[in-house]
């Protein structure tokens, strides 16, 4: 197992889902954590706690730029700074490009690619500085093919896999990597919601989880937040150092077909 004692991660939006998973796995491999999500926080904080590192939380609505700043100064005040920062925190509209409404445009662009770009700028001098860092973008499946109904997020997530390309190229001589991971469907509230939705249809609950997967993803399985969060530790690990500006496919087959 990676040892990530002494190292400091940031994984944003994570009180749920994956970014919560990922946050398990870093501190059980020995890092200290800074969550990141909106309302209280305490019960996620101590699950964190559990595994014997120092966890704090800052709240940022990473839509804020000012807020993003304000959470990577927090992180060098109270833990030196940020070693592993993973770009996890996202949100979905569905709705044809027509009617599209823009601010829920501008919502999603702000927080699944904007956040990603000043949460990055704002971390790697201090990376560069002590020599050392990893760059985890979550980005997604849907980084490298669409969805009807999806514009904002596709372009967000294809935004974000080019972002990572120039990250690790202007890193590449460095100790610092940026890659991105691009999950298949895993079971977080955004896609529940859209079970949900085939749900109110009439279609019985296993049957619509079926139809989900068997629409996109050969393996009829969810990937998990458990094995995103391995996949971050090998990134942060020695044998996942000269993986640079990549792009991993974690998604049951999706992208094979």
């Amino acid at each position: 197992m990676t040892s990530l004692s002494g190292k400091t991660a940031l994984v944003t939006g994570s009180t749920s889902g994956i970014g919560l998973g990922i946050a398990l796995s870093l501190a059980k491999a020995g890092a200290n954590l800074i969550l990141n999500g909106f309302g209280d926080a305490s019960a996620v904080i101590a699950e964190v706690a559990q595994f014997g590192g120092k966890v704090g939380h800052h709240p940022a609505d990473v839509s804020d730029p000012a807020q993003i700043a304000d959470m990577i100064a927090y992180a060098e005040r109270e833990f030196g700074g940020v070693d592993i920062l993973v770009n996890n925190a996202g949100i979905q509209h569905v709705a044809s490009v027509e009617d599209f409404p823009v601010e829920r445009w501008d919502s999603i662009i702000a927080i699944n690619l904007s956040s990603v770009f000043h949460s990055t700028r704002l971390s790697l001098p201090g990376m560069r500085a002590k020599g050392w860092g990893r760059i985890i973008n979550i980005a997604s499946v849907h980084g490298q093919v669409g969805s009807v109904g999806k514009a904002a997020y596709v372009a967000a997530k294809h935004g974000v896999i080019g972002l990572t390309k120039v990250v690790g190229l202007e890193t590449a001589k460095s100790n610092v990597t940026c890659n991105a991971i691009c999950p298949g469907w895993v079971l977080t509230p955004l896609v529940q919601k859209q079970i949900d939705d085939r749900i109110a249809t009439g279609i019985e609950p296993q049957q619509a989880q079926h139809d989900l997967l068997a629409e996109k993803q050969p393996s009829l399985e969810f990937v998990t937040p458990p094995q995103l969060g391995e996949l971050v530790l090998f990134l942060c690990s020695e044998a996942g150092s000269q993986v640079r500006g990549a792009a991993w496919n974690i998604d049951g087959g999706w992208l094979a077909q």
